[in-house]
């Protein structure tokens, strides 16, 4: 049935020949896909998926979210910039616009959530929706679903590897491992946004039924989340880079502001 294909799949990656370009700027080739991937991990350092079930608490949960995750721009930026390859470059900088754009709508739409809980502390979020605060902050949970995907560079904002115009993009000149890493963080991540979107508008942990079942209330929200985005990627085209930048400037931007 094709079930051992992802693990034939990273035996080949494991075993292909790393290549670097003779004129590419090794220290940041090779360091790349780690900066890119490790923020991808550390997001669920502060997750909580249950109750008194998290790796650590912080008093400023998503403070730290929203920092670690803008690591990324400088893991693309390394990509494109060490490959020393135009077309790599080309994609890491409009990656780098279209991700800082909309880091200030996704900001707004969590700073709506922050003064409903009024606490930073994602255990705090949870247990201060009295109703998931998708609905009180529909119009929060819009932009921020919108932003978040941007910022994945997934469809329809998927201007990083838009094969028609950029080869690959940004890691056009890697291979092997190197390559597969850059994969990896491009796949955790959609289960690390699930994971903030539970937390911050689906009440987490907490279900209509059956309180002691909560870590199995969150995966089964963070599957529908993510169901949702990959529901989202296969439907909808890739957008020009233009119409990607107006929408986070002219459209999620100031609905943000009514919202907030």
């Amino acid at each position: 049935f094709g079930l051992l294909q992802p693990m034939a799949d990273g035996i080949k990656l494991m075993t292909k020949e790393d290549i670097t370009p003779d004129v590419a700027d090794r220290p940041v080739f090779a360091l790349a896909p780690i900066v890119l991937l490790v923020p991808a991990l550390l997001v669920f350092a502060v997750i909580p998926f249950g109750e008194n079930s998290f790796l650590g608490t912080l008093n400023v949960g998503i403070l730290f979210i929203v920092g670690i995750t803008g690591v990324n721009t400088f893991g693309i930026l390394m990509g494109g910039w060490g490959s020393r390859n135009k077309y790599a470059m080309f994609a890491a900088a409009r990656s780098v616009a279209m991700l800082m754009s909309y880091e200030v709508p996704m900001v707004l739409s969590i700073v709506g959530v922050l003064l409903l809980a009024g606490s930073l502390s994602m255990v705090d979020i949870v247990e201060a929706q009295r109703m998931p605060f998708i609905l009180l902050q529909p119009l929060g949970f819009f932009i921020f679903l919108l932003a978040i995907s941007a910022e994945m560079n997934r469809s329809p904002f998927d201007i990083v590897e838009a094969d028609s115009e950029l080869v690959a993009g940004f890691h056009t000149e890697y291979s092997g491992m190197k390559w597969g890493t850059f994969q990896l963080a491009e796949f955790i991540a959609p289960f690390g946004a699930a994971s903030i979107i539970t937390t911050l508008f689906l009440k987490g942990w907490e279900g209509p039924i059956l309180p002691s079942l909560g870590v199995l209330w969150f995966f089964l929200k963070v599957c529908f989340v993510w169901f949702v985005l990959l529901w989202i990627r296969a439907t909808l085209p890739r957008l020009r880079v233009d119409q990607i930048m107006g929408l986070g400037g002219k459209f999620l931007f100031p609905l943000g502001i009514p919202n907030l």
